[in-house]
């Protein structure tokens, strides 16, 4: 088995052995050149959109594009056994990074000189070859950081730069881009994010990666071993190989259906992008990791008990027997590793994957109205306390959660994130009721006398608190939370395992956030806090629970 190896023995001699080493440095570029284009894409471009006068309909339409991030999974197997022609020297992931990069930045500078009015069918379709891109490089950068961990770059601390990177580049790409515009225009702003891409790509062309041909070499290796005594015969695998293909056909042939009749029907004939994640959703995360799993599950049970097995090796059955292999090795194989090496460690992990993220990301699409409607603070002091303030925390929050990897491990720092990610709700829940606390709580720290003094109303100093605090908890528990989880993926398969895990964290409060609407309306904002609090201790439960379990196999 290549799963990740455990992390070192904590200590603070690990942190400056890993912030030297050279594989860090280069996580960071990544994280960069996955954040801006992302920001930019989903984020920035609506405020150009909106600057240009095109229409709110349209404007939603351009949001399905990100639709490639969240199903990024669909084409994942293709990057774990598919080379580019001749950038395949470049490694293993590296070919599809540096290749990601390069596109996503030719498409900023082609946007740039691009009227979002006159050419919008260019346009669009430009952003959307651009998030297929981002997601793509997503996919690869993930799979590069699983690959590459060692002794002294751990996963941990390479999971922290990454993030730190892309939050640096969300904030760029963001807050930076838009005061940039007011200054010097879009077509500009765009341009220079171009560039910015462009040159991280060639920075990429120097960083270590996995070679191609070896890998290449030591899959070919895993085709042949399906053909040894004790494999399972092809006919099951057939079979299984039918089934999963079946339900991963069906879902990616129902979002690019629902992308095709969204982008190319007419205004009131278009799906409703709402209805489709909260009831088509689930049902393709059925189709793609439940029941797949659940075959994997069936697999490994026939291997173990020795039913349907090869009896003695059989020759390659030609060119339909070698597709036959190709494809079960990418779709099939990494769940069977995962279901077999985990067991039902594996319902525990997908448990907590579904539930540790939730605290912050379910009521994040009411964050604005509950700022500007609910406690009416102005659109310049909402900017200053969740961009750059807000920003600034998260990073500060990334930094202490890597350190925190180091020193107290992995699993004690996944903890502790998901307390803070709880508890820190009750902050909002205070301002709810009229702020009284994190006012008196803001005096004590001198935020306010700080915002007086640079000339800010002194009610801002209770929001910027919370917001910091809440984005310091954001940042220890994300740096524990993408720690470990690429700790539990195999380097065998790290592309498919991370993109098939990573897919589920948003998914509860994606669709959550309609019943939490409700009851925003009918309860007011406390109850919702107080409410996603109590939800947040699910996550501390099941992580005091996959502690318990790391703990007993280590120790085994």
């Amino acid at each position: 088995m290549s799963q990740v190896a455990p992390a070192p023995k904590p200590g603070w001699r690990a942190v400056g052995r890993a912030l030297g080493n050279r594989k860090t440095g280069f996580m960071a570029v990544f994280g960069f050149a996955a954040g801006l284009p992302y920001s930019l894409l989903l984020g920035t471009l609506y405020a150009w959109l909106s600057d240009a006068r095109v229409d709110l309909e349209t404007m939603g339409v351009f949001s399905l594009i990100g639709l490639a991030y969240a199903f990024k999974f669909l084409w994942s197997p293709a990057l774990d056994r598919i080379n580019l022609p001749v950038l395949k020297r470049l490694g293993r992931r590296k070919q599809w990074i540096v290749t990601a990069q390069i596109l996503l930045g030719a498409i900023l500078v082609t946007l740039s000189r691009l009227d979002p009015v006159a050419a919008l069918g260019l346009f669009s379709l430009l952003a959307g070859i651009g998030a297929f891109a981002s997601a793509t490089q997503d996919i690869a950068i993930d799979a590069w950081r699983v690959d590459v961990a060692d002794e002294v770059a751990t996963i941990d601390m390479l999971s922290t730069v990454f993030q730190m990177g892309y939050r640096i580049a969300a904030l760029v790409g963001g807050a930076v881009s838009l005061i940039l515009a007011d200054r010097i225009g879009w077509p500009t702003v765009f341009l220079t994010m171009g560039v910015i891409l462009l040159a991280a790509g060639a920075i990429c062309l120097f960083a270590p990666d996995t070679d191609a041909d070896a890998q290449a070499e030591r899959a070919d290796d895993a085709l042949a071993e399906l053909r040894f005594a004790g494999q399972l015969t092809p006919r099951v695998r057939a079979v299984a190989l039918g089934g999963v293909g079946l339900l991963w056909g069906w879902a990616l042939a129902v979002v690019v259906v629902f992308m095709v009749r969204s982008l190319g029907a007419e205004p009131e004939q278009r799906p409703d992008a709402v209805d489709f994640v909260a009831s088509t959703g689930p049902l393709i995360v059925l189709a793609t990791i439940v029941l797949p799993s659940a075959i994997a599950a069936v697999l490994v049970y026939l291997q173990r008990s020795g039913r349907h097995l090869l009896v003695a090796e059989v020759p390659q059955q030609g060119v339909g027997g070698q597709v036959l292999d190709h494809l079960y090795r990418a779709l099939i194989l990494p769940l069977t590793e995962l279901v077999g090496r985990m067991g039902w460690g594996l319902a525990l992990a997908l448990a907590l994957v579904l539930t540790y993220r939730i605290c912050d990301s379910i009521w994040g699409t009411f964050a604005y109205p509950f700022y500007l409607g609910e406690l009416k603070y102005s659109k310049d002091e909402v900017a200053i306390a969740s961009k750059f303030f807000g920003v600034g925390a998260i990073v500060l929050g990334l930094a202490l959660g890597g350190t925190l990897l180091t020193v107290l491990g992995r699993m004690a720092t996944l903890t502790l994130g998901a307390v803070l990610a709880a508890v820190t709700n009750l902050l909002y829940a205070d301002l709810a009721l009229g702020g009284a606390r994190m006012a008196l709580l803001s005096d004590v720290l001198g935020v306010t006398w700080l915002v007086e003094h640079l000339g800010g109303e002194p009610r801002l100093g209770a929001l910027m608190v919370t917001i910091g605090t809440e984005n310091l908890a954001t940042g220890i528990a994300g740096a524990a939370y993408i720690a470990w989880l690429s700790s539990i993926v195999s380097k065998r398969y790290s592309a498919v395992q991370y993109a098939l895990l990573s897919s589920l964290t948003l998914l509860v409060g994606t669709l959550g956030r309609g019943a939490l609407g409700k009851l925003i309306e009918d309860q007011g904002y406390y109850r919702m806090f107080v409410l996603v609090t109590w939800i947040g201790s699910v996550a501390i439960v099941l992580s005091l629970l996959e502690w318990w379990r790391t703990a007993r196999k280590n120790a085994a």
